[in-house]
């Protein structure tokens, strides 16, 4: 028999297990003889006091003890001869629909444009050091996809599209520490996610699956409305019983040969705005309520959202991906355009907090962009991050400005350290940004001022331009069997088809397609 307590410690008391037990003690009338299990942790910083909030289970025998994982790898199958399924991008839903269809007896073979996660560092060493732009190996594309050089948040609203527990115990089982299971807002680090990601291509490989690297597609093979599989860009062709879309949101070309084969997409509303960056101890010290937050507690973070009026329409301004003790990266995936994004390692140990400061962006604020169709929106994307990069001198040198410079509407004549390794430019965002992203962010950073103290202030800077938030392009797929509308035996899925924001969304709703194909072959 086991049941349920919840405590509340200090800091400095939370991990400590003398302190633990005292506090259960006083919850359980005193008894001196039981055995816990921390099942969720949170921080509670609403009060003057910062607080660590501890759900904690409660046995009165040790060998009772329930084991924090109940997924057993023993689940996977030996796949090799089994029916074949392509999966196009080897991110976060494209690895966990391989895990997923492995499960279910089927074989997955993944096909990545990119290289795999240790060749990958070149490539960004090349992007941060020489400002060269590889188109099929960035911080977005290769093995593990965007997620796997990010913060590595774990945290989703996405309570319903399935299973967090799972997906957050395989990702245990593949090296993640096991805090994940406990903490309110989890996170791996991006240090620490290439081994993650290595060891989720083994288990794959080990039970039959494939995965081939450097692999572009380049046609789908449809046949009376069915996709049959793919021709890569060597111009061999592959075919299986069903092909996953698992792309991620910055694949334009692959927006591009759906629209060029008639595949129906649609244009898709989105966020666009800059990368906000704070010295740590600032946004620690109004979020904990302490000059120094001590070695108990965590780089701080913060979400901030307001609703702003520009010519009768309302639009929202929002904080994205905050990454508190972190780093700002170059994100762009081709030559002359300028994305900027965010990551922190494990331990979130820089001087630095940085976030996405964007605006909502609706269809119908694009109508200079209607002409492109379906692509307005990744067009006008398109637009803004290369107008960025000629801002910004042509290079990966990003350009930037003071936060009180920018809502005092003058250019900023010097610019505070940074962790944006290209280097930044002293450049005003009306010169890169449209004035509608303009106008919107001065409304949202006067009220966010006042929510943190020094938030507006010349020791924060807005870098641009945060412009991959989600997916410009929905593709258009049947709500019960996950296939597209109007192509069976394709399955638009992930943040590239529009249909998960993260890590943990993205590798739930890869789990959901593989169950829908798996249940149409008859597995």
């Amino acid at each position: 028999m086991s049941h349920i307590v919840d405590i509340a410690l200090l800091p400095e008391e939370a991990f400590d297990d003398y302190c633990i037990r005292k506090a259960i003690q006083f919850k359980i009338a005193n008894r001196t003889t039981f055995y816990y299990k921390i099942k969720k942790r949170s921080i509670d910083a609403r009060g003057r006091q910062v607080l660590y909030r501890l759900q904690v289970e409660i046995f009165d025998q040790e060998d009772t003890i329930t084991s924090t994982i109940d997924f057993s790898p023993d689940q996977y199958q030996w796949v090799k001869d089994a029916p074949k399924v392509i999966i196009i991008g080897a991110g976060p839903a494209g690895m966990f629909a391989a895990l997923k269809l492995i499960e279910l007896g089927l074989c997955p073979i993944i096909l990545e444009r990119g290289k795999d996660v240790r060749s990958r560092r070149r490539d960004l060493a090349a992007i941060n050091k020489d400002h060269i732009v590889n188109p099929e190996s960035n911080y977005c594309f290769g093995e593990g996809g965007a997620g796997t050089y990010s913060d590595g948040k774990l945290y989703t609203r996405s309570k319903k599209r399935g299973d967090i527990k799972k997906i957050l115990e395989v990702l245990v089982l593949h090296g993640a520490t096991p805090e994940i299971l406990i903490d309110a807002h989890p996170h791996i680090g991006t240090n620490k996610l290439p081994q993650v990601v290595t060891n989720l291509r083994e288990r794959i490989l080990a039970h039959g699956g494939q995965i081939h690297f450097e692999s572009k597609v380049n046609e789908f093979i449809i046949v009376q409305n069915r996709c049959k599989g793919v021709v890569l860009t060597n111009g061999s062709r592959v075919e299986a019983e069903a092909v996953v879309l698992a792309t991620g949101h910055s694949a334009r070309d692959i927006f591009e040969l759906l629209d060029r084969q008639n595949v129906k997409i649609q244009a898709k509303p989105f966020a666009l705005g800059v990368r906000i960056e704070h010295p740590q101890t600032m946004i620690d010290a109004c979020q904990y309520h302490r000059k120094e937050r001590g070695i108990y507690l965590p780089a701080a973070s913060y979400s901030l959202v307001t609703q702003t009026i520009l010519s009768g329409k309302e639009r929202g301004v929002f904080s994205f991906c905050m990454c508190p003790g972190g780093f700002i990266v170059p994100a762009a995936t081709a030559p002359g355009e300028i994305v900027v994004n965010g990551m922190s390692p494990s331990r979130r140990d820089s001087k630095f907090a940085n976030s996405g400061m964007v605006v909502a962006v609706e269809l119908e604020d694009l109508k200079a962009y209607h002409t492109f169709g379906e692509l307005s929106a990744l067009r006008f994307q398109q637009a803004v991050e290369q107008k960025t990069w000629e801002a910004g001198g042509k290079t990966q040198v990003a350009p930037a400005q003071r936060v009180g410079d920018f809502l005092a509407k003058k250019r900023s004549s010097s610019l505070p350290n940074t962790s944006y390794q290209p280097g930044l430019a002293s450049i005003e965002l009306e010169d890169f940004l449209p004035d509608f992203i303009v106008n919107r962010l001065r409304q949202g950073l006067t009220v966010f001022s006042k929510k943190i103290q020094g938030y507006g202030s010349n020791e924060g800077i807005l870098v641009g331009v945060e412009s991959r938030t989600s997916s410009p392009v929905l593709i258009p797929r049947n709500s019960e069997s996950l296939e597209h509308i109007e192509i069976n035996g394709f399955y638009p899925c992930g943040e590239g088809a529009g249909y998960a924001g993260g890590i943990m969304s993205a590798a739930m709703d890869g789990e959901r397609v593989a169950d829908s194909i798996a249940a149409r072959i008859g597995k």
